[in-house]
């Protein structure tokens, strides 16, 4: 599962070079960079997410209490 997740964190990363590398595309009206970054920003909160509810630390605490 964290081998995943890693793969996972690398794609903002490797696709940037090919995606970002342009000079005037826009998605929704706004620059394809910040369009990137909100859309990192969304999908991370959304990876964190899903790791917190799937972490078996996290179960006990809640048990526990």
């Amino acid at each position: 599962m964290r081998k995943i997740l890693f793969l996972i964190s690398l794609i903002p990363i490797i696709c940037s070079f090919i995606v970002i590398n342009r000079v005037e595309p826009y998605i929704l009206g706004i620059p394809i960079i910040l369009f990137w970054m909100i859309l990192w920003l969304i999908l991370t909160s959304g990876f964190l997410y899903v790791i917190y509810k799937f972490d078996p630390a996290n179960k006990e605490s809640e048990e526990n209490e």
